[in-house]
């Protein structure tokens, strides 16, 4: 298979322009003619399928939720990245494309990087049309804040609920179309294949899940814009409905799957309390502005603080480590996530833990308390703050934080072009379900930049360059290839319902959590890998001999609903080990201890990986195949990363 890119020729600055005059359009009194699908409401899909309807377009828009509004998009927090040098600090379009290659360790494709920084600064005004309420400084001007990875502050928030006001601005404008007739809404349908007629995807087959109904929907296109896969790894930030579905289901009718292994593990996140734990809880990469990260300098003053004979409050400053300001001078508490993770894990590992399990580390706010103001400090994070207190009982007002790295954001995803489409024609993944713009680690604030610009900016062009090629009858939904997708649909629900074995979807989920954590989470080896290869094979086995799955079809079955998604999961996990275990190298969210430097920084292998890992599905019980798309740098020079 050969895999085109369609990046367009021509300087780098030019390419997005010029591509957009190149490519086909659909005359407006035509789009009415097209239908199209859109699967999941979040910030991309909500965006998409909005300016879908705008353009003229007919749109089906499906999400598992009973509102577009509960979409998992509306648990970012801190903030969306923009190329507007508000603060004169000497931030440009050239200056956010560098820094996002830069911090992906340079595994994502310059012309795609270059287009997310150049459309950045139109999603600002596109949302503050909308009423979405940034904070603004003093004299009315928007406000801006500092993310890791940079040394400009680019990051326009709503305090700490940025998504949740990003999601209300785009919902609005979905709602309109949905009041003009332009977008047919699907709540609580969740879609379980896309069919695949003569090569192109015609549409999708979704279960109602209140009902248990199987429908078809046939469509001129499908995009997807279904979010990523964190939760492979059971704990996560994500929420707990989030799952990878619609893009596995895909990826099994021909789309290939890119870089699976590469999974970013977010530093500042709530510690595990217990294994009664069923998700974990995010807190934003923002404080890191004004808090500042520590652990005991010594082993005996972290386990009196575990113990409950030492405040942390009461250690003196001489026996503090910061340690990300002592390691990296230059960004200091801001440096990357994937940098800030791994760090974490080091003093932890040493025993310098915080926490009764030793696996936490301080975030503290009294130097910026004593600084600004108890009210300065509410005002920019205050329901984060809130958020803490009712979750942990302590109050980070008074005491520091405590937090430790989870797992958060996939950069891996379904291949796509330069125009946003799979390897399977008409059918597109835009936001994270896509592997397009962050590379081997994602800077904080850019998913929701990459979702609304995929979404508001960039699918509403590429996407006629294809419709306008396509006759306007389309495949209809009683056709034997939809009736052959249903029925093996059906039949995939009818086997897990008739196992009828001992162990809950839960407990499965748990075990694969488990084993992707241990070794395929923060770092990895060969021999782990390896070792966890072979235990999720066992553990697919298992499952489909033992999973019990409560309920029937016909109605509203959670338990059937959990066990599509970790059969799926198992899948996927299976090949994120071989993703991993193939690239023989470190580079930003993936850490071979194999390939580090003498300072346990990653060590990237450019002459043997500066590609694109995509890999294709072969069939049943046959593994999959590596396709490759060379990384071209013309613009950037590739270098070890240094933040010090």
């Amino acid at each position: 298979m050969n895999l085109d890119s369609k990046i367009p020729e021509g300087p780098l600055a030019e390419k997005w322009e010029k591509h957009k005059f190149n490519i086909k359009l659909v005359n407006p009194a035509n789009k009415r003619k097209y239908d199209i699908i859109v699967v999941g409401t979040g910030l991309a899909g909500a965006s998409a399928a909005a300016s879908f309807g705008e353009l003229g377009y007919n749109v089906k828009a499906f999400c598992f939720q009973d509102s577009p509004r509960r979409a998992h998009s509306i648990a970012a927090q801190g903030g969306i990245n923009a190329a507007k040098n508000y603060q004169n600090d000497g931030d440009s379009v050239f200056r956010l494309f560098y820094d996002t290659i830069k911090g992906g360790d340079y595994r994502s494709r310059e012309a795609n990087v270059f287009r997310l920084a150049e459309v950045s600064v139109n999603i600002i005004d596109q949302c503050v049309a909308q009423g979405v309420p940034f904070a603004r400084e003093y004299g009315g001007l928007l406000s801006n804040r500092s993310f890791g990875g940079a040394q400009v502050s680019r990051t326009f928030y709503a305090r700490g609920q940025t998504g949740q006001q990003l999601l209300l601005g785009a919902y609005s404008a979905l709602s309109r179309q949905v009041a003009n007739g332009k977008v047919q809404l699907f709540p609580r349908h969740e879609m379980l294949d896309v069919v695949v007629v003569d090569g192109k995807a015609r549409g999708i087959v979704t279960r109602n899940l209140i009902t248990g109904k199987i429908d078809s929907h046939s469509a001129h296109a499908v995009v997807l814009a279904t979010g990523g896969y964190g939760n492979v790894f059971y704990l996560s930030t994500n929420a707990m409905g989030s799952n990878a579905t619609a893009a596995w289901r895909a990826h099994k009718r021909g789309a290939l799957f890119a870089n699976p292994c590469f999974t970013q593990i977010h530093p500042t996140c709530i510690p595990v309390s217990g294994d009664h734990q069923s998700k974990l809880t995010l807190m934003s990469e923002s404080l890191r502005n004004d808090g500042r990260v520590w652990v005991p300098k010594t082993v005996e003053d972290a386990e009196k603080i575990r113990n409950g004979s030492l405040k942390p409050t009461d250690l003196p400053e001489e026996k503090r480590d910061y340690y990300l300001e002592r390691k990296y001078p230059s960004f200091g508490n801001l440096v990357p996530r994937d940098v800030a993770s791994r760090n974490a894990k080091y003093v932890c590992d040493e025993g310098r833990g915080v926490n009764k399990s030793g696996l936490a580390v301080y975030l503290d706010f009294a130097d910026a308390i004593k600084r600004d103001g108890r009210d300065v400090i509410a005002s920019k994070y205050g329901n984060l703050f809130d958020m803490y207190e009712q979750i942990t009982g302590d109050n980070p007002y008074e005491t520091p934080m405590k937090i430790f790295p989870a797992v958060h954001y996939t950069m891996g995803g379904l291949w796509v072009d330069y125009n946003l489409q799979t390897t399977i024609p008409g059918l597109y993944a835009i936001g994270e379900a896509n592997f397009s713009d962050h590379g081997a680690n994602r800077l904080g604030a850019s998913a929701l930049m990459q979702g609304l610009a995929d979404g508001y900016f960039v699918i509403p062009y590429t996407i006629g360059d294809y419709l306008a090629q396509t006759p306007y009858e389309k495949v209809p939904a009683d056709h034997d290839a939809f009736k052959e997708v249903e029925k093996e649909v059906s039949d995939r629900i009818g086997k897990l319902l008739s196992i009828n074995g001992t162990k809950t979807v839960d407990q499965f989920h748990k075990e694969l959590g488990n084993i992707m954590w241990e070794y395929c989470g923060m770092s990895r080896t060969a021999e782990g890998l390896k070792k966890a290869k072979a235990e999720i094979q066992q553990l697919k086995e298992e499952f489909w001999n033992n999973v019990k799955v409560v309920g029937g079809n016909e109605e509203l079955n959670q338990s059937l609903e959990k066990a599509n998604r970790v059969a799926d999961f198992i899948e996927l996990g299976e090949l994120m080990i071989d993703d991993a275990l193939d690239r023989d190298e470190s580079c930003g969210g993936h850490f071979r201890e194999e390939s580090q430097t003498e300072e346990g920084e990653a060590k990237r292998k450019d002459d043997e990986y500066s590609y694109v890992a995509a890999w294709e599905y072969a069939g049943p019980q046959k593994p999959e195949i590596l396709r490759k798309e060379q990384l071209v740098f013309e613009n950037v020079k590739l270098t070890q990363r240094s933040y010090k």
